[in-house]
């Protein structure tokens, strides 16, 4: 347990400086390949629980400590320490003498074991009345920064705390069945004589009742199914893809929703995306699916003066970049990386997309904006900016999902997405 709350401690860290939790828990598993993977578990079990509790664990810490640590790393394994004593199974006697034996590996950790000790038991004895006082404060609450808090309680008065609420959960594992090679029905049963219990959703999505490791899922190798968030696969199907169409796949990787196009037509599909590294993701992707595309390119949405070859889009999937305010349950490190300025940066981005996408769709075409964001700012007011500097272009009504004004907003079920279908006229 001590290398583990260490490298979470040290995880912690990197984030709270302003990298990425998924990056850094990548540059650990190369550094260290020796690491069980029962010990990557814990690490990364550790980093997500204390980034989703962040506020709630800082706030405590906070009625413990006289004054501040003057070693950070210090501070983030006693932060490592209360997320186990609050959330873990962990016995709280072995967390305690474990992260007094951690604190000894810091430079000025040498004399604090005392410490460390003293409030890890402090908390222990008084874990209710500090939780208590700890909650007065929103952003202890709520475990999000309070201009979060403050944005979503303005645009959703009604629903702002289960957003919140929802945001701090565990995501659930769901399912995508390629249906071109095995039904929805037949797939659950497979599922369900490996004891895989599974919920059907609405939208045709599997959710298993149990997270398991996708190599475990029969057939995963062979391409009968893929993970994919059930939010997230509304995309495709909203798109209204036909045998013969030419589409295009802006912003694809990883490739979920490319390769969910080419399951449900005949298509011949343009995939593009900015990041090469994350195209060889859509390749992998494509290649276990057995689908191809018939393009994969490496070039900027806003520019496709850069890599279009002159011949206008049947459909347009623009899945542009955004503050991902809809996934925090799957990256609780956003919470606390991005900035309220970031929104007016993102903003500018999805509307020079949406203006450059637009001339090269094809008349009568179709072009799905998405986001995985919940802010009005990259949403619905993006939507009726571009409507005003477009006559020609038409929103549709879109079916099959609980939202409102193409809101879709995270529940226990799915992450948040937006999504608005536009013809041109």
């Amino acid at each position: 347990m001590i290398k583990t709350q260490l490298v979470a401690a040290s995880v912690i860290s990197k984030v709270l400086a302003g990298a990425s939790l998924t990056g850094v828990l990548q540059e650990v598993w190369r550094a260290d390949p020796a690491l069980s993977r029962q010990q990557r578990g814990a690490i990364q079990d550790l980093s997500y629980g204390v980034l989703r509790f962040y506020g709630q664990l800082e706030a405590t810490l906070g009625l413990l400590l006289k004054k501040s640590l003057r070693d950070k790393s210090l501070h983030h394994l006693l932060l490592v320490s209360l997320y186990q004593l609050q959330y873990s199974k962990a016995l709280p006697h072995t967390v305690v003498d474990q992260a007094v034996s951690a604190s000894r590996s810091f430079v000025h950790g040498k004399g604090m074991q005392g410490l460390v000790n003293a409030v890890l038991r402090s908390f222990i004895r008084q874990r209710d009345s500090l939780l208590r006082k700890a909650a007065e404060n929103e952003v202890g609450r709520y475990s999000h920064p309070q201009w979060w808090i403050d944005k979503l309680r303005w645009q959703y008065p009604q629903n702002f705390q289960a957003i919140l609420e929802a945001d701090n959960k565990r995501p659930p594992m769901t399912l995508r069945v390629n249906q071109r090679k095995i039904s929805v029905e037949t797939y659950r049963k497979l599922l369900a004589e490996k004891t895989m219990h599974t919920e059907l959703l609405d939208s045709g999505a599997l959710q298993l009742s149990q997270p398991v490791m996708v190599e475990s899922l029969p057939g995963f190798a062979e391409g009968l199914v893929t993970v994919q968030d059930a939010g997230a696969q509304f995309a495709a199907t909203f798109l209204d893809v036909h045998d013969g169409m030419r589409v295009l796949d802006a912003c694809a990787a990883p490739g979920g929703k490319s390769t969910h196009l080419l399951e449900l037509a005949d298509i011949s599909l343009t995939v593009l995306d900015n990041d090469s590294a994350r195209l060889a993701q859509v390749q992998q992707n494509l290649a276990r699916l057995n689908v191809t595309a018939e393009r994969l390119l490496c070039g900027d949405a806003s520019h496709p003066d850069e890599w279009w070859d002159g011949q206008s889009y049947d459909r347009i999937l623009a899945d542009v970049p955004c503050s991902a305010s809809g996934v925090v349950c799957r990256h609780p490190d956003i919470k606390w990386l991005r900035r309220e300025s970031d929104l007016v940066k993102f903003a500018a981005s999805q509307q020079a997309i949406l203006n450059a996408l637009w001339k090269i769709l094809s008349r009568d075409g179709k072009l799905l904006y998405v986001t995985c964001s919940i802010f009005a700012e990259e949403n619905t007011m993006q939507i009726e900016k571009f409507l005003k500097h477009h006559p020609d272009a038409c929103p549709l009504p879109l079916s099959g999902a609980a939202m409102v004004d193409g809101q879709l907003l995270p529940d226990t079920q799915h992450d948040g997405f937006f999504y608005t279908l536009l013809q041109k006229n």
